[in-house]
Order: C-alpha cells, then sequence, then structure tokens
C-alpha cells in the first residue's frame, strides 16, 4: 500500500511495472489490445458527439483504435493540447490524417489553432487505477483540471491489467473515474 507522500514511488513502482509486462507482451497480443469495442463503450460512443482520446507514450495503453472507432460512429475526435506544466489542458479537434506536433512532457497534440472543443467522452491515459476507479496520473493535474470543469463527462481510463493498484491514495482534487478498460475487462460501480 502507498501512502500520499509515497506518490512518486508508486508512480515509478507501477511505470517500471507497465514497462515490463509491455515488453514481454507477444508483438501478435499488442496489435489486438484495444482493438475491440465493449458494448458499454460502444454505447457511450453512440450517445456521445464528441470524444478525446490520447497518443500512447512509450509502454502507455493506446487507444487509437478506439478513437477510430468513435470517428466510424459519427463522433468528432480530439486530443489533449498542453502548452505547459501549469497551463490548463484544453481539447482541440483531431481527426487521424491530421498532423501533430510535439508537445511538453512528450506529448503529440494537434497544432494549436486546431478547433477547440467539449467532449462528451474521454478517454484517460494513467499510471495506475484501483476498483474505487481512482486514478494515478503523471503529476502534473491537467486531467483533474479539465475534468472538473467540463460539465457531465465521462472519464474512461484505458491502461493495462497490471497497472491495477490495491489502492490508489486520492487528495480532495482528484477526480475519479466513470469507468476503467484493461485489455482483460471493463469496470465500472
Amino acid at each position: 500500500m502507498y501512502l500520499p507522500a509515497d506518490k512518486s514511488a508508486m508512480r515509478r513502482a507501477f511505470k517500471a511495472k507497465r514497462d515490463d509486462y509491455v515488453a514481454k507482451l507477444p508483438n501478435a497480443d499488442a496489435a489486438i489490445s484495444f482493438s475491440a469495442l465493449p458494448s458499454p463503450l460502444r454505447s457511450l460512443f453512440s450517445a456521445a458527439k464528441t470524444v478525446a482520446a490520447y497518443i500512447a507514450i512509450g509502454s502507455e495503453a493506446n487507444p487509437r483504435a478506439l478513437l477510430r472507432f468513435a470517428h466510424d460512429a459519427g463522433c468528432m475526435t480530439a486530443l489533449p493540447h498542453v502548452t505547459g506544466r501549469a497551463a490548463p489542458m484544453c481539447f482541440r479537434q483531431w481527426q487521424m490524417t491530421d498532423p501533430l506536433i510535439a508537445g511538453p512532457f512528450g506529448l503529440q497534440q494537434p497544432i494549436a489553432d486546431a478547433p477547440q472543443v467539449t467532449p462528451d467522452v474521454i478517454l484517460v491515459p494513467l499510471v495506475a487505477f484501483d476498483r474505487r476507479l481512482n486514478r494515478l496520473g503523471q503529476g502534473a493535474g491537467h486531467y483533474d483540471r479539465a475534468l472538473s470543469i467540463i460539465d457531465n463527462v465521462i472519464a474512461i481510463g484505458v491502461a493495462w491489467s497490471v497497472q491495477e493498484a490495491d489502492l490508489v491514495p486520492a487528495d480532495p482534487w482528484d477526480i475519479p473515474l466513470s469507468a476503467i478498460l484493461t485489455e482483460k475487462e471493463w469496470i465500472s460501480r
């Protein structure tokens, strides 16, 4: 178990665990992971106008196929756009054929003049999660701040099953997820 003061240690441990898992994952398994749309997510996409995801960095779970499903369901698609650690994150419209630019923290993001949008559903990256739908992110608070100001947004964590922790310490400003999708299951309340 990790105490709130140990969030940095927890991040390091779970990133290493994720890196090791993905490194040992057979290429065929990695290729099909997150490439099927579970029925709860299909229902969310059919009701959504705009779905946002992220471009995976390193061993993060890759939601690209899920974003394609959202597009095919008629949703506008978007990615986060970040300008700095303290600056608020926004979401900018993006399609699979649109260019990406380098952003802070190794992010690949839409160009700065792509239209800003408000997602109904956001596929969220994470470092660790628990069954109470708490997530441990990178530590800058970008997603928590964004989720706190978007009314009625549905936030779905996308992660590898090895990223599950017994307990993720949650501070008052941490926003719990609506559900979590791993390569093995859909986790919700």
